[in-house]
Parts: structure tokens; C-alpha cells; sequence
């Protein structure tokens, strides 16, 4: 029999993020993924906000269900967003692990939850990206960045404003420069 894969890396979770481009005190607490082979009870979760891995959430969201408001998911990089589709409007909040800056799959699944599945909630950015990304980012939906490591977040939102306009379309402007007529 084979050995079950190990888990790969899991995405921390800061006391403070920037939120709407704003440094916030984070108010959810990201629940790690479980070891193949592993049960989550319910139960034994912590009351207030939680963000669940999707695997669990999927496993467990009838038993869930009376805490709605207070149960987001997460999703890594190998999920997509087709995985939730339309139950992505009900989430309060749903964040996207980036395990190393270079894997963008990220990106696609933020853009399709604003655009296909009609999520207006929290959108957070976790994991391994980094500073020249959150244009980019924002561009894809996202509008909640909580950065690992031990880097000032006063100085990280700047980042955000690094370009003015862009010639092409995305979550934040849906028209593109040449139909933009000032």
C-alpha cells in the first residue's frame, strides 16, 4: 500500500493583515489541513471565526450550518473555485493559498469567484506571495492580504497604489483603456 502523501506547506496566520487596504486586526483563525487518513470533529472546533481547509468544510458543513456567518473556507493552490461554485455566495469569507510566490493558480481562482460565482465577501490572499504581487492581486479580487513572515504592513499597502491605470481588464476595472475614454 502506498504512502499518503505529506502536506504541503500551510499558510499562517498573522494577528494583523491589510484588509481593503487598511492594517486590521485579523479576526479569523485559519485551521490547518489534516493528515490523509485524519477525521475533523466538528466539535472540537473553536467557537468564533474560523476558516476551514475546503476538504473539511466540504466533509462537514451540514454540521456547520448554524455557523454560517462565522465559517469561511480555504482553498490551496491545487483547489479551483468550480469546487464551490455556487455556494461561494453564502461564504463570509474564502482565502486562497499561495504556497510559493511563483504558483498563480491563485490568481484564477480569486477572479473566478468575483466573476463567475458572484462572491462579494472577503477574498484573502494567504501564503507565500509577495510584495509585487498585490497589484495584481486587487486586479483578481482580492482584497485581503495576510503576509507571513515579519514584514511592516504600514509599508506593504503602498504597494498597492504602485500603478495608476492599466490597459487591461480585470475584477477592479471591467473596462479596458480604449473603451475608458476621459
Amino acid at each position: 500500500m502506498p504512502k499518503p502523501a505529506k502536506l504541503g506547506p500551510q499558510p499562517g496566520n498573522p494577528a494583523e493583515l491589510i484588509i481593503d487596504g487598511e492594517v486590521k486586526t485579523n479576526e479569523w483563525q485559519l485551521v490547518p489541513q489534516l493528515e490523509a487518513g485524519e477525521e475533523l470533529d466538528p466539535s472540537t472546533l473553536p467557537s468564533g471565526k474560523i476558516i476551514l481547509p475546503l476538504r473539511q468544510w466540504l466533509a462537514h458543513r451540514d454540521a456547520l450550518a448554524s455557523r454560517s456567518e462565522e465559517v469561511g473556507i480555504w482553498l490551496d493552490s491545487e483547489e479551483g473555485a468550480e469546487q464551490i461554485a455556487e455556494e461561494a455566495a453564502k461564504l463570509p469569507v474564502i482565502a486562497v493559498h499561495f504556497p510559493a510566490f511563483a504558483d498563480g493558480r491563485g490568481f484564477t481562482a480569486g477572479r473566478m469567484l468575483r466573476e463567475r460565482y458572484s462572491f462579494t465577501g472577503e477574498l484573502r490572499a494567504v501564503g507565500g506571495f509577495m510584495r509585487d504581487q498585490l497589484t495584481y492581486l486587487q486586479r483578481c479580487g482580492f482584497n485581503a492580504y495576510a503576509f507571513e513572515g515579519e514584514q511592516p504592513l504600514a509599508s506593504l499597502k503602498d504597494s498597492m497604489s504602485d500603478f495608476g491605470d492599466s490597459y487591461q481588464t480585470g475584477v477592479d476595472q471591467p473596462l479596458p483603456m480604449f473603451r475608458r475614454r476621459f
